[in-house]
């Protein structure tokens, strides 16, 4: 790393924000570990790390309420921590803008490999925005989803009063991959490989789950999606041009 990484951990137990503390200190990374969501909301306000390792199972506020906190106040990579493993939880922490997911008990190696593919995506993306902002000259590339416009080069979606809609690296990858192959119907497994995110089983509900944010976002009517359609059997394809509900 050319640059010292940060990782905030907030975890109720002692014990898993040592061995965390202990295990990513070693590996390089700078590391914030606590226990509430009140001091992670402090620590948010003087430094927004690379990555939020976020335990669901918290007294009080419980980890998915923050989880949408920090996804609609910061551009930072979230993955959630279940003592549960369950897969509803998994869910639901995908809908409110997670980027990964793990169980405990969990292997350090794997977490470290998952946290490093996230730290890569919003690397990525900075990259492509700080490219556009370099050349205010060029026109900016910009694709209209339904009732918002994606901006390739800023990594923006834009709603129709022209203000941000928050979009997570992942959701991001989803639409410029769609932008690029219009009218092309995509499997669950192309549209891993095409975003870079091969970590994920295509045969899990992973990619649906971020279909279905996205089209709450961009759709006229997500419940009757006329701009990223499912192809039965196959997967999803981007039909440009849909402002409106079909029929």
């Amino acid at each position: 790393m050319t640059e010292q990484n940060s990782i905030l951990v907030l975890d109720d137990d002692p014990d898993v924000r040592e061995m965390l503390t202990d295990y990513f200190t070693g590996q390089g990374y700078e590391v914030i570990a606590l226990a509430t969501g009140e001091a992670m909301r402090e620590a948010l306000g003087e430094h927004v790390p690379d990555v939020v390792l976020l335990d669901i199972g918290l007294p009080g506020e419980d980890g998915l309420s923050l989880a949408r906190y920090v996804r609609e106040h910061f551009d930072v990579g979230i993955i959630m921590v279940s003592g549960a493993g369950d897969t509803v939880d998994r869910i639901i922490g995908l809908e409110v803008g997670a980027d990964d997911y793990v169980a405990k008990p969990f292997d350090l190696r794997e977490l470290h490999a998952r946290v490093k593919s996230v730290i890569r995506r919003y690397a990525r993306s900075a990259a492509t925005a700080q490219r556009g902002s370099a050349e205010p000259q060029a026109a900016a590339s910009r694709v209209p989803f339904g009732i918002g416009l994606l901006d390739l080069d800023s990594c923006q979606l834009l709603g129709a009063d022209g203000a941000e809609i928050p979009l997570t690296a992942m959701e991001f990858g989803l639409l410029k991959v769609f932008a690029e192959r219009p009218n092309r119907p995509l499997s669950r497994d192309q549209l891993l490989n095409l975003t870079q995110h091969r970590d994920w089983d295509p045969y899990d509900r992973s990619i649906d789950i971020r279909i279905a944010r996205l089209r709450r976002k961009i759709e006229p009517d997500p419940r009757n999606p006329v701009v990223i359609k499912t192809v039965r059997g196959m997967g999803y394809m981007f039909v440009p041009g849909q402002t409106k509900p079909a029929g």
